[in-house]
């Protein structure tokens, strides 16, 4: 699809000979090799650049492609806000109910994996029929992301 993902490690891979990677341990009594890692690996997601995308306005982390944006008709906590499919480098907290514009529904706040600042929120479920499409779906805040790539 159009959402690919390209994925990078930090530190990279043991493959690259990276110093934060130490060795595998082998003692003459195992038999199996012990891996120990110095530091644990962070993964980002890094949508194509040939693509519109948007990203935090606080780290710059991608958030999501343009191909997946539903609607910019949407109302958040700190002003505008756009409704996506799907989103990268996002992190959800617990679904609670609140009573939102349009309704009670069920949303979890979601925020940056890179910088956690609070972006939005995903709706985990909405109790009116009319709002059902909204299922899955999340908000981002205006206030929180800017247009990168190709955007004229």
């Amino acid at each position: 699809t159009a959402f690919t993902c390209v994925f990078r490690c930090f530190p990279c891979d043991p493959s690259c000979g990276s110093a934060s990677w130490a060795a595998p341990e082998f003692t003459p009594h195992s038999a199996a090799p012990m891996v120990k890692m110095t530091r644990s690996k962070t993964f980002q997601a890094y949508l194509p650049s040939c693509h519109r995308t948007y990203s935090c306005i606080h780290c710059r982390a991608h958030l999501a492609n343009h191909d997946e944006l539903i609607s910019k008709s949407f109302q958040g906590s700190q002003g505008r806000a756009y409704l996506f499919n799907s989103v990268v480098n996002v992190g959800c907290g617990p679904a609670e109910e609140r009573v939102l514009l349009t309704g009670l529904h069920a949303v979890a706040d979601i925020y940056c994996e890179n910088c956690k600042t609070t972006l939005g929120w995903k709706y985990e479920h909405a109790f009116e029929s009319s709002q059902k499409y909204k299922e899955g779906k999340y908000i981002i805040e205006l206030a929180h992301m800017i247009k990168d790539n190709g955007w004229d």
